[in-house]
């Protein structure tokens, strides 16, 4: 599986309103339902909210992957936003986040689930990549830089 199976231009969110960790898990999860208008944004925002809890999906470096496995939800969704201001996210380094994917996988799904969030750790562990996603201008430059460094999962 690649990541462009996953993600699509539509999916980008160039520049979160959110001011907040709970507004960004709410706009984030209100792009998931754009894409799958079955799903319930409030169950998803509470399975977001519940995961947080056991500890922040802020990684540190300016980035969070929030995540959870959504009942009904036949395919993974990744949801990919921008706070160009950062917002506290509760980050392992203490610093504010700036990058944002979100993976919803079906509940069943642990292998597909952990190989996205690990094919989303390495394009941003690397600071070239992120600064690459902080500069981008548009949504479709965005896009267009995730998929020219798509690799298998």
């Amino acid at each position: 599986m690649k990541l462009s199976e996953i993600i699509d231009e539509d999916s980008i969110i160039p520049e979160l309103r959110a001011r907040d960790k709970k507004g960004v898990l709410e706009e984030l999860a209100e792009a998931v339902t754009h894409h799958q208008p079955s799903l319930d944004k409030g169950s998803l925002v509470k399975i977001l909210l519940e995961r947080e809890r056991l500890g922040s999906t802020g990684i540190g470096d300016g980035v969070a992957i929030p995540h959870g496995k959504f009942h009904g939800l036949r395919a993974p969704v990744i949801i990919f936003g921008r706070s160009r201001m950062g917002l506290d996210f509760e980050s392992m380094d203490g610093e504010p986040a700036y990058l944002f994917f979100l993976l919803v996988a079906p509940e069943d799904s642990a292998s597909i689930h952990l190989k996205a969030l690990a094919k989303i750790a390495k394009i941003l562990k690397n600071s070239t990549y992120r600064r690459i996603l902080m500069d981008a201008p548009t949504k479709s430059d965005i896009y267009q830089f995730l998929m020219q460094n798509d690799e298998e999962l």
